[in-house]
């Protein structure tokens, strides 16, 4: 089953101000017909807080479609793609849906799951709505990242089309939830651990929740 792709987006880091202070984002993408993704991400692509952004593990950045009618419904206004600086926006690919480790091909790339998002306070400034962040952690939808296994270019009409799924057990969804939610879960916690294809990142976070 393929699943549609609403908007292909690169950025180039620029200052923004935001509550009269000045600082550097990549958040306000672009739309773009076509690229280049490589093992870092896309070619034109740009990442200012690297706490958060980029690396070989968080080579692609997708936020599903219908977050964006539950958001507007909620706050009663448009977000215009991509408001939450995602490179891609895909319907039917809820975080609820989606498993760590789920390998798609995309184009000619082939990407695989590899995390949560664990967004930061850039999303509320640049949607200037100070809550938004908070809904986005407690709800879980915080879309997800990408590792890159075959390089290649896609398209704006390069949908997605699912060709393995590693495991069952924890979805993008479940693993926001431990991570935001249920920290003191020792023993969710240990067997999420064994899922090999779990970002080193999470992987270390989730160690140093086991040992506090």
């Amino acid at each position: 089953m393929e699943r549609k792709l609403l908007s292909l987006n690169i950025g180039r880091a620029n200052l923004h101000v935001w509550k009269g202070k000045t600082e550097n984002s990549a958040i306000g993408k672009k739309g773009i017909e076509e690229a280049v993704l490589k093992k870092n991400g896309f070619i034109g692509d740009y990442v200012a807080n690297r706490e958060f952004h980029g690396g070989p593990e968080r080579a692609v950045c997708l936020y599903p479609y219908e977050h964006y009618l539950l958001w507007e419904k909620e706050y009663n206004q448009t977000f215009r793609m991509p408001a939450f600086g995602e490179n891609i926006c895909v319907e039917n690919m809820l975080e609820k849906d989606v498993y760590i480790g789920d390998t798609f091909s995309f184009g000619d790339a082939i990407i695989q799951v590899s995390q949560g998002r664990i967004p930061c306070s850039t999303i509320s400034k640049h949607n200037r709505i100070d809550s938004l962040l908070g809904r986005i952690v407690e709800t879980g939808f915080t879309g997800y990242f990408f590792r890159v296994l075959q390089e290649g270019e896609v398209t704006d009409k390069s949908n997605l089309t699912l060709i393995d799924r590693k495991q069952e057990n924890f979805s993008v969804l479940n693993g926001n939830m431990l991570m935001f939610h249920d920290r003191k879960n020792k023993k969710a916690i240990e067997e999420f651990l064994q899922i090999e294809e779990l970002a080193i990142v999470w992987r270390e976070k989730l160690l140093r929740m086991l040992e506090g």
